[in-house]
């Protein structure tokens, strides 16, 4: 399921999913927050939240303690976010020129220490490199995952699909739902979700709502980038990892180092 957003966002809160609402069994609740410059915003929700910054510059307010982070852009930065437990109090005001970020919630009774998670904090990792013709080669951002955040209910990241490329790729599933939140450069670009086999033509502010167990391989149109944030919940007896991905036997052989695809591998050589 996609949901496509024509509009620029309100300032404030705009929801998107509500593990209640339009998105149950999606375990997670996303917004985004847009804030106009010197525009204060608070939350003491009882969910744990993680708020990352798209774009723009804000100041994040927890336990006497603040930040101030900038970004320019989300493509070619690492982000930043506040990760906290549930109940506690978060201040955020917005800097010169506004701001935009990303509010992923989840249930969760563990009280954890709030953590910040800075831009030297983030993981990255390039997939699909020197393999089938660099077709799907993007960068993967993670902020945090089931092994730098034992304590919390969900996990966050980005992905950068690079012009014309394919991500989540091979395709694959897991037993976790998953959402995806895009933006696109230059923004009229667009991109195609998969979910199995079905596709969809997602755009700048589009949403994919993942059910478990489908495939979800996307790919950017030649000559746009495709950035979305993806965001997975843990479930009760299953925590995602990095590990977790679980490719479709058809396509599997894609992972192998030296695959050689065409035209390299003739036709005949498969028949």
């Amino acid at each position: 399921m996609v949901i496509h957003r024509e509009k620029p966002y309100e300032n404030g809160m705009n929801m998107i999913v509500r593990d209640a609402g339009n998105a149950e069994g999606m375990l997670l609740d996303f917004g985004i927050l847009k804030l106009a410059e010197n525009e204060i915003w608070t939350d003491s929700s009882n969910k744990e939240r993680a708020i990352l910054l798209i774009g723009g510059n804000v100041n994040y307010r927890w336990d006497g303690l603040e930040r101030q982070a900038t970004r320019q852009s989300c493509f070619d930065e690492n982000p930043e976010a506040l990760h906290v437990p549930a109940g506690k109090h978060v201040e955020l005001s917005a800097g010169s020129g506004g701001a935009e970020l990303g509010y992923e919630a989840c249930a969760n009774k563990r009280d954890f220490q709030a953590v910040y998670w800075s831009k030297s904090d983030i993981r990255n990792d390039v997939f699909g490199a020197n393999s089938l013709n660099e077709a799907s080669i993007r960068t993967v951002r993670t902020v945090f995952d089931g092994d730098n955040a034992e304590f919390s209910n969900m996990v966050l990241g980005e992905v950068i699909n690079h012009p014309g490329k394919w991500s989540s790729y091979p395709p694959h599933d897991h037993p976790h739902p998953e959402i995806y939140h895009y933006r696109m450069f230059p923004q009229q670009g667009f991109g195609v979700s998969f979910l199995d086999y079905e596709a969809e033509t997602v755009r700048d502010k589009s949403t994919c709502l993942i059910s478990p167990e489908k495939t979800h391989p996307q790919v950017a149109a030649a000559g746009y980038a495709m950035y979305y944030i993806w965001m997975i919940p843990h479930l009760p007896d299953n925590r995602w990892l990095p590990s977790t991905r679980c490719f479709r036997d058809e396509h599997e052989w894609l992972l192998e180092k030296d695959a050689e695809i065409w035209p390299e591998r003739s036709y005949e050589e498969v028949q």
